[in-house]
């Protein structure tokens, strides 16, 4: 059994998907698999992918009957893990040689936690454009998640009995695009907690298309997250307000939007 079940979703991925597995093939860390999940693809992803997998014997391929979304996805992922930990990865994403590594060290020396995430730089078709402050490694409390998600979603660890205890990510609609918040409020309901790595040992692709998946549909489905997470948290009602944070947010026009991010 693999001590790290890796759990990636890949959608028309084609140009990327190569350099994110090698991303995982060079880890330090070797004892994993990594779950691929197709969903629905329209390109070659599937076929590219099924070509590596016959070099690498640690890549288990599997695939939607269509297109169904990353909930579903990583589900289907989550069904066929033998890992007792579980590490998140996208398919346009790289990250650091060591971040297995150093996420199994934690999580066998933190029984406390059921997770570990670290902080993640972001780059578009032009390079590196957001790196994050360095700050002290910290375990977020119940009052982070007033504000918004405390945890980085793409970097994450978690141990797969916490996955269990939860049943994966909940795929309904008012969840999409924003699963992961949904996912913390719950673990943390149920009485789980998460730690934050200070090191960027995950890099995330977020270019100039990413931005047409910030929908004032999802900025919606983030007011429904919170109304759901901070009841489930029992967030005093004076800090509630925050619930319509995200609708004033996708009322600002992207470009505006995009200017305030990046700065």
């Amino acid at each position: 059994m693999p001590k790290v079940s890796v759990l990636m979703s890949v959608y028309n991925c084609e140009n990327t998907v190569k350099k994110s597995i090698d991303s995982i093939v060079e880890q330090t860390f070797t004892d994993w698999e990594l779950i691929i999940c197709d969903d629905g693809s329209k390109d070659n992803t599937y076929k590219l992918v099924q070509e590596i997998a016959k070099e690498e014997p640690r890549i288990v391929l599997i695939k939607n009957d269509r297109n169904r979304g990353l909930s579903y996805s990583l589900n289907h992922c989550l069904k066929v893990a033998k890992g007792s930990y579980c590490a998140r990865m996208d398919g346009d994403d790289l990250c650091d040689s060591r971040r297995f590594e150093k996420q199994v060290e934690f999580l066998d020396n933190n029984k406390e936690y059921a997770f570990v995430s670290t902080r993640m730089t972001r780059f578009d078709e032009h390079g590196t454009y957001q790196v994050p402050k360095s700050m002290e490694s910290y375990s977020p409390t119940i009052k982070d998640f007033v504000k918004g998600s405390p945890f980085c979603h793409a970097p994450v660890m978690v141990r797969k009995s916490a996955y269990d205890a939860v049943s994966g990510y909940r795929d309904i609609p008012q969840t999409l695009g924003v699963e992961d918040y949904d996912l913390w409020f719950r673990l943390y309901a149920k009485g789980y907690k998460g730690y934050i790595l200070q090191e960027s040992l995950y890099h995330m692709f977020d270019g100039r298309g990413a931005a047409k998946r910030r929908t004032f549909r999802r900025r919606l489905n983030e007011a429904w997250v919170r109304r759901s997470g901070y009841r489930m948290l029992k967030i005093p009602i004076i800090f509630r307000v925050y619930i319509f944070k995200p609708i004033l947010i996708g009322m600002i026009p992207q470009h505006i939007y995009r200017t305030i991010l990046r700065r």
